[in-house]
C-alpha cells in the first residue's frame, strides 16, 4: 500500500495490477513489482525481502503470461534481482528468476548509498547467474564511469535522472568533464561545447548563452542542456559498443576515463 505524495490518498499494489497497469499504458520493457530495500539492511530482513520479491515475481509472470497486449506491439517483462550486498542472496535471487524465464533481468538494490566499489563487486558476482542469451539491466546507475564498469562487468542496459537532473541544475556532460555552466568562467565562454559529441545544443550554441539562459532563469536552458547530456550518454554506450565488437573495450576505457577525469580548463 502507497500513499499520494499529492493528497495522501492510499493506493494498493499487487503484482498483478502493476502488470496490467503497464498493458494499459503500453510499456515496452514491464518490470516487476519489487521490493528494495536500504542500505545497510540486516541480513535477516533481506533475505526475508528477497522471498517476497521471488513471489511476487512469480505472481506477476504468470498474469503477464495470460494477458496480451493491447496495441499491437510486443511487451517484455523483466524480472528484478535484489538481495543487498549479500553474494548468498543474490545468488538465489538470481537462480530463482531465472528459472521463471523472463525476457531480461534486472540488478535491483543498489546504488542506494554503498560505496562504488561494492556495487560494481556485487555485479561482478551477480552477473554470472543471470542467463547469458537474456538482457541484463542495472537500475538506477549513473556516472559516465560506473556505467563503463558496469558494461566492463556484462551489464547491457541503463536508467538514471542524472543526465536529466544535472541538466536541469546547469551542469553539462562532456568528454573533458563535467560543464558547470553557472560558474563565471563561462560568462564570456564562446568555445565549443564538446569536440567530440555532437549535438543539437553543442552543434549550435556556446557555454556563454546557455548560462545566460540559466541566469535568466529561462526554461529553454534546461532543455537545451538536456538534449546534449543525453546525446552525451548516447554517445558513450555507442562507442562502448563499437569497442566491445573491435575488441578494443579495455583501451577505449582507459583514453575515455583518462581525457574526462581530466577535467574542463578555465577560460
Amino acid at each position: 500500500e502507497f500513499k499520494s505524495h499529492l493528497d495522501g490518498s492510499s493506493h494498493m499494489f499487487t503484482p498483478e495490477k502493476v502488470v496490467n497497469i503497464q498493458r494499459e499504458i503500453g510499456s515496452d520493457i514491464m518490470m516487476v513489482l519489487d521490493e528494495c530495500l536500504e542500505n545497510p539492511a540486516e541480513y535477516s530482513k533481506v533475505e526475508s525481502s528477497v522471498k517476497l520479491t521471488s513471489d511476487w515475481a512469480k505472481r506477476s509472470r504468470d498474469e503477464f503470461l495470460k494477458t496480451a497486449p493491447l496495441y499491437g506491439h510486443d511487451q517484455f517483462q523483466f524480472g528484478i534481482i535484489q538481495g543487498s550486498v549479500y553474494n548468498e542472496l543474490r545468488k538465489r535471487s538470481a537462480l530463482d528468476l531465472a528459472e521463471m524465464n523472463f525476457e531480461g533481468y534486472a540488478i535491483g538494490g543498489l546504488a542506494v548509498g554503498e560505496e562504488n566499489s561494492v556495487m560494481y563487486d556485487v555485479v561482478e558476482f551477480t552477473e554470472q547467474f543471470m542467463p547469458r542469451d537474456k538482457p541484463r539491466y542495472l537500475m538506477g546507475v549513473g556516472t559516465p564511469e560506473d556505467l563503463l564498469n558496469a558494461i566492463e562487468r556484462g551489464v547491457d542496459m541503463f536508467d538514471c535522472v542524472m543526465p536529466t537532473r544535472n541538466a536541469r541544475n546547469a551542469t553539462m556532460f562532456t568528454s573533458r568533464g563535467k560543464l558547470r555552466l553557472r560558474n563565471l568562467d563561462n560568462k564570456f565562454n564562446f568555445g565549443v561545447i564538446d569536440d567530440e559529441v555532437s549535438s543539437y545544443t553543442s552543434d549550435n550554441f556556446t557555454p556563454s548563452y546557455l548560462r545566460h539562459l540559466f541566469m535568466c532563469d529561462e526554461m529553454l536552458a534546461a532543455q537545451l542542456t538536456t538534449i546534449h547530456n543525453l546525446r552525451f550518454y548516447l554517445h558513450l554506450v555507442e562507442r562502448a559498443r563499437e569497442a566491445i565488437l573491435n575488441n578494443s573495450f579495455t583501451e577505449f576505457k582507459r583514453s575515455f576515463l583518462e581525457k574526462y577525469n581530466s577535467g574542463i580548463k578555465s577560460v
